[in-house]
């Protein structure tokens, strides 16, 4: 086989892995030897954050600002966050990376995790196998489908693969490596569904933490002080009220069981890679959709603001790019799409974010603040010190409460201490309400007529 002169894509995103579940970027207690080889070999963006979701489901809107560059007000069909299509259906003039990977000649590939509209899926990949369409499923019995030339995809040609759901999207990920006999480069997209609940990994995996040697989070709180607007969403019943210890230590191991057992499915198909004499010539993208609560701050799911919700790894490798650089400047995951057309030469269409390779250079300008948005009751906005978090009453639902939080990362990077009440922290407030109001107006947000409040309700 001829070797491409444009890189192979091999783009890999993980459902719930939040940033700080990486043992080389800094949590010394889960083990992914896969990923942290990636990060001496390749470049970590260590201040990637979502730019979030309209509905509990954060999954769907995510992965849409991944694969379009866009805000989530842009790319989606409406932004009524009571309307499910709203929250998983992409508009049809949106050009998605892989749509634009293809019309520049890649081969385009999926394997696993669609959670968009099928059409949007359609015009995008020229193949895949073990296609998922849903939000989540037992991962002993995933219902997936072939891949559809028709690009219709009708509930009656799915099936029920019986094996575990990394090994099943990773034993068709290493079958079309395998078998990839093109002169054209390829984009090969894995998505798994783990290390989303029901977090039930095989052995050894499922037994390999143990609940009492895990320490509990320094943020672990029994329950959260104050209504955020969803305190009933589905996530939040997924452990009991109010949280105890070890229930939330043996949530923990099987969280690391899952993600240790899918970083060992990652190697697989890098050593595929390499068998087959293309893995230096591939670039690999790593990351997740959003990360996740697990007892943090009270809570369980990620239908909050919080770092462990919003804040999400990704490593690139690749041709070209440093080995073991880890930048600390501020990204979202619409800069990912950009970040990825550049490296392969191929015409952006027009996108809300940029590039983040100039990052890669000594005195190159960082974001001044990153924005996340959650449905009609949370916005935050961050610069590289200073967190401000918006609380609403929801208008849809009346649920939520009129307030702000303030934390400062760098002395409290767990976010344990909410300072908006100090009064030597009112020019971080209004300075930051400033910023949040003209992210919103930029982003088209639905919320942006109603004003950014300037003290906590404590």
């Amino acid at each position: 086989m001829s070797q491409a002169k444009q890189p192979n894509v091999l783009f890999i995103i993980a459902d719930d892995h939040r940033a700080e579940s990486i043992h080389a970027l800094g949590n010394k207690d889960v083990l992914t030897p896969t990923l942290d080889a990636l990060t001496k070999e390749g470049t970590s963006f260590c201040n990637t954050h979502i730019m979030g979701g309209l509905t509990g489901a954060v999954c769907a809107p995510s992965r849409a600002c991944v694969n379009s560059g866009l805000s989530i007000f842009r790319s989606m069909i409406g932004n009524d966050v009571t309307n499910w299509d709203h929250a998983v259906t992409l508009r049809s003039d949106v050009v998605l990376m892989p749509q634009a990977l293809k019309d520049a000649g890649y081969v385009t590939h999926a394997v696993g995790k669609w959670h968009n509209d099928k059409p949007s899926f359609a015009r995008s990949f020229i193949g895949g196998d073990k296609l998922f369409f849903y939000g989540m499923s037992d991962h002993w019995k995933v219902p997936v489908q072939d891949f559809d030339p028709s690009g219709l995809y009708p509930a009656e040609r799915e099936y029920i693969a019986d094996w575990f759901s990394s090994e099943l999207f990773t034993d068709a990920a290493v079958q079309f490596v395998e078998n990839y006999a093109e002169d054209q480069p390829f984009y090969l997209y894995i998505a798994y569904t783990s290390p989303h609940d029901p977090r039930t990994a095989p052995e050894p995996y499922a037994s390999m933490y143990h609940p009492n040697e895990l320490k509990l989070p320094h943020n672990y709180s029994t329950a959260f002080p104050f209504d955020n607007g969803d305190m009933d969403v589905r996530d939040e019943h997924l452990a009991s009220k109010p949280r105890n210890e070890d229930e939330i230590r043996r949530h923990i191991a099987d969280y690391y069981g899952m993600i240790t057992h899918m970083d060992a499915q990652i190697a697989r198909v890098i050593d595929t890679l390499k068998a087959k004499g293309i893995y230096d010539n591939t670039l690999i993208v790593y990351t997740a959709d959003h990360g996740i609560s697990i007892g943090q701050h009270g809570l369980m799911g990620k239908q909050n603001m919080f770092q462990h919700s919003i804040h999400i790894p990704l490593i690139i490798k690749g041709p070209g790019l440093p080995s073991g650089q880890q930048v600390r400047a501020l990204t979202s995951n619409i800069d990912i799409f950009p970040t990825v057309a550049e490296l392969c030469g191929v015409p952006l269409p027009a996108t809300d974010g940029s590039s983040m390779l100039p990052l890669l250079q000594n005195g190159a300008p960082s974001k001044e603040v990153v924005g996340t948005v959650y449905a009609d009751i949370q916005r935050s906005i961050r610069d590289e010190r200073w967190k401000l978090i918006r609380y609403y009453v929801s208008p849809s639902s009346g649920r939520g409460t009129d307030r702000i939080q303030l934390f400062d990362l760098e002395q409290d990077p767990w976010e344990t201490t909410d300072v908006s009440n100090l009064s030597s922290n009112a020019e971080h407030i209004e300075r930051l309400s400033a910023a949040m109001q003209a992210w919103m107006v930029e982003n088209d947000d639905i919320l942006q007529e109603i004003p950014v409040r300037l003290s906590s309700s404590q």
